[in-house]
């Protein structure tokens, strides 16, 4: 996938503005919304058991974030991704800590039997939901690089009929049959929190514009990583580097996304 082809993308989404609808978690609220805005995107934050069927169905895309459970919650998520079924609406299962305990894995494979379009984690958490891991995660971080859970991740792609994202240093795509590597960021984006959760975000509103969920999920982590490069390069901390990657996100050109991402599809 060529970098004219990815800005095109991320052009789609300033030109059309989609609205996105997130269930997700107390933690990043504010850092997703933002992101969104900051991408081109119309952000929702809708957690009601009571209206989250009638924005699903207005909405351009759906992002259902597991970081922060309840029941109640659990419920809006369902009723979500069943409307988005039931609709043929994009949605993103962002599977924050599975394999942490019994109830978050249980709520992510049930979520997962509903047949998301992408499913973003990390590396031990997309090798929770497939079955695969090995010991426990560290709360909800990943214990596991992304190149770990490569292989796994092409056949949980495969058997599911979706496409896998593993973030981390390098960002691994697939839908089973095409796998991309996307590198780029910075390490000092581990020291802000919810940036895996912008991701899920970012992919939900390139799935609004982009028809096929494998170009959107490379479009949206590309310009994460492109962003997060050129934020890291004048920041002088953890603090600064979230402000700034919203102003290189809102900037964000063809020629710095060409040059502080690199995407090799195989």
């Amino acid at each position: 996938m060529q970098t004219e082809e990815i800005f095109a993308v991320i052009e789609a989404v300033r030109d059309r503005a989609p609205l996105v609808h997130n269930i997700t978690n107390y933690v990043v609220m504010n850092n997703t919304a933002n992101g969104l805005l900051a991408l081109g995107a119309s952000p929702a934050m809708v957690h009601a058991t009571d209206e989250v069927e009638d924005f699903a169905a207005i909405s351009g895309a759906i992002v259902v974030n597991i970081g922060t459970l309840s029941s109640e919650w659990a419920a809006a998520m369902r009723l979500a991704a069943l409307t988005a079924g039931r609709l043929g609406k994009p949605w993103v299962l962002d599977p924050v800590g599975a394999g942490a305990t019994p109830y978050r894995t249980r709520t992510a494979t049930g979520l997962l039997a509903l047949k998301p379009t992408v499913v973003r984690g990390n590396a031990s958490e997309v090798l929770a939901i497939a079955g695969s891991l090995s010991g426990g995660p560290k709360g909800v971080d990943s214990v596991h690089s992304s190149e770990a859970a490569a292989e796994t991740a092409v056949a949980f792609a495969a058997r599911h009929g979706t496409v896998a994202a593993v973030t981390g240093a390098v960002d691994v795509v697939t839908d089973g049959r095409r796998t991309a590597l996307i590198e780029g960021g910075h390490p000092l984006m581990a020291r802000v929190t919810g940036l895996g959760c912008t991701a899920s975000a970012l992919v939900g509103a390139c799935l609004a514009v982009e028809a096929d969920p494998f170009r959107a999920t490379i479009a949206a982590l590309a310009a994460l990583k492109a962003a997060g490069k050129a934020a890291a390069e004048v920041a002088g901390g953890p603090g600064s580097l979230q402000v700034a990657l919203l102003d290189m996100l809102h900037a964000l050109d063809l020629e710095a996304l060409d040059s502080h991402a690199v995407v090799t599809v195989r």
